[in-house]
C-alpha cells in the first residue's frame, strides 16, 4: 500500500467521524433547547441565541475535519 492510499483512507476516516459526531452533538443540543423551551417559554430568545451560537461552534468542528479531509487528499498522487 502507498501513502497516498493510507493518506485516500485517513481522508475518509476523517470527514465520516467529523460528520457523525458533530451530527450527533447537534441533535442533543437541539433536544435539550426544544426542552428548555417547553419548560420556559419566556426564556425561549435567550435559548434560541444561545443554541444557534452553540450550534456554529459545533458545525465548525465539521469544518475542520472537511479542512483536514482535503489536505490529506493533497498527498494523493
Amino acid at each position: 500500500m502507498t501513502v497516498g492510499m493510507f493518506a485516500a483512507l485517513a481522508a475518509g476516516i476523517a470527514i465520516g467521524l467529523g460528520t457523525i459526531g458533530t451530527g450527533i452533538g447537534q441533535g442533543i443540543a437541539i433536544s435539550h433547547a426544544m426542552d428548555a423551551m417547553g419548560r420556559n417559554p419566556e426564556a425561549s430568545g435567550t435559548v434560541r441565541t444561545s443554541l444557534l451560537i452553540g450550534l456554529a461552534f459545533v458545525e465548525s468542528l465539521c469544518i475542520y475535519a472537511l479542512v483536514i479531509a482535503f489536505m490529506l487528499m493533497g498527498k494523493v498522487q
